[in-house]
């Protein structure tokens, strides 16, 4: 399995969404930036917000496993093999998505954690 590299491409505002039902002052997600990178595979990024990966896991697990080019969605969704777009589920102030896949290769920790024994 390998890690995929999640840009923040930008954060949007849906104004006449927000001006009907947001709150008075909601702006774009306060939450993440443009240009921020995360690294995942089988788990959410730290500091990644949780709505992001609920609605982006599926495709990363893909790419993590190697669907890209024709194969990755049937071919007629991007050009670029390794690459989905993806937002986030917010209707209000989606925040846009670039994964991609890389060479990186995931590292799983499963060392079972020891534990002490009671003494009595």
């Amino acid at each position: 399995m390998k890690k995929v590299k999640i840009t923040v491409l930008k954060t949007t505002l849906d104004q006449d969404l927000a001006r009907e039902y947001g709150v008075e002052g909601l702006g774009p997600c306060p939450m993440l930036q443009a240009g921020q990178v995360f690294y995942g595979d089988y788990a959410k990024p730290q500091g990644l917000c949780d709505e992001a990966w609920k609605a982006m896991y599926q495709y990363v697990f893909a790419l993590a496993h190697g669907a890209e080019g024709d194969l990755f969605y049937y071919g007629d969704w991007i050009r670029t093999p390794g690459v989905a777009i993806c937002s986030c589920n917010d209707g209000l102030r989606p925040v846009i998505f670039k994964l991609e896949a890389t060479d990186q290769e995931t590292v799983i920790d499963d060392t079972p954690v020891q534990r002490k024994e009671n003494p009595q």
